[in-house]
């Protein structure tokens, strides 16, 4: 079985710079509730099926599988609410890999950075540009963000 083990951050803009590999992401969710979530994404010309649920803490069950680019394309069709776009940027800090999302459309101003652990408890070093940890704050996941776009909030 599959786990993610992942730690969610915010991100001031004044002190981050758009650096490292960049990716556009497109994705929407096929399924929402409360113990599990089905996720169709593209990330450029790649797509994926995902299906996470078991959220105890940042600690997640996350299969996730290549398909065709065409059927993800039918399948976003299928998706309820806003279909989440970004950009994704990867780079590396201390040896972990970061991945840093600029929000795009109905999430425009957002960027959130996450980091996959290998435990719940690993000691990692935090880059100057991350802000909260938000890790715990279910308005700041994706599927979430399809639902109560961030341009909706107060």
């Amino acid at each position: 079985m599959a786990k993610e083990i992942e730690r969610k951050f915010l991100v001031d803009i004044s002190k981050w710079e758009k650096r490292g590999t960049a990716f556009n992401v497109i994705q929407g969710y096929l399924l929402v509730h409360p113990k599990r979530v089905v996720r169709v994404r593209i990330i450029d010309q790649k797509a994926y099926l995902t299906i996470k649920g078991n959220l105890d803490g940042i600690v997640r069950d996350e299969f996730e599988y290549e398909i065709p680019e065409a059927d993800a394309r039918e399948l976003l069709k299928m998706c309820e609410d806003f279909l989440v776009e970004k950009t994704r940027y990867i780079l590396y800090y201390f040896g972990k890999k970061w991945e840093i999302d600029c929000f795009h459309g109905e999430n425009e101003g957002l960027v959130v950075a996450e980091v996959e652990l290998n435990a719940p408890d690993e000691e990692i070093e935090l880059p100057a540009w991350v802000t909260s940890e938000v890790s715990e704050e279910t308005k700041y996941y994706n599927f979430y963000l399809s639902r109560h776009p961030y341009s909706q909030w107060q």
